[in-house]
């Protein structure tokens, strides 16, 4: 939301300076002046094309994760009974160990995003937040999970499953 409220004043800067620069050229107004505001009104543009630019590819890279996040659990509902109960618990367990760590609501997405093996970035866009908050969330659940981190986090939840 806040992107589009950015382009609509580039917009807005971009336009009104266009038409001040036209009433300009009409009165005679030195020229310094108006390629001053000439080039208020080109580094609008351009900013104003960069944002759409940037809108429109991190729309697309959200549609691909959803798209894989799809076909993901797509690919899991078609899992036996017996591991979708085994999932189920190890869900749970997974869960109930993020409330003993004292994590967040917040910190608890991430973490399952986390072991889910997606990347700081590709949590932020997931979480539509910036990739500084998710790093600063990961260092938070490393620290309450006494953990040292993101490879030590995941090899956490699956060494119980491997000592069999």
């Amino acid at each position: 939301m806040k992107d589009i409220l950015i382009i609509v004043v580039l917009g807005l800067i971009m336009l009104l300076n266009s038409m001040d620069v036209v009433t300009d050229l009409g009165l005679g107004v030195p020229l310094w002046h108006i390629v001053e505001e000439g080039m208020i009104v080109l580094a609008s543009g351009m900013c104003f094309v960069y944002m759409l630019w940037e809108m429109r590819r991190r729309k697309r890279e959200v549609l691909i994760l959803a798209r894989n996040l799809s076909a993901t659990d797509k690919q899991l509902q078609t899992i036996t009974d017996e591991m979708r109960r085994a999932r189920s618990n190890y869900s749970e367990a997974i869960l109930q160990q993020f409330t003993d760590w004292g994590l967040t609501q917040s910190e608890r997405e991430v973490a399952m995003l986390l072991l889910k093996g997606l990347s700081f970035r590709e949590i932020a866009l997931v979480r539509d937040t910036r990739e500084k908050t998710v790093r600063q969330q990961a260092s938070t659940i490393y620290t309450k999970s006494g953990l040292e981190g993101r490879h030590a986090f995941s090899a956490w939840f699956l060494e119980d499953l491997l000592t069999g």
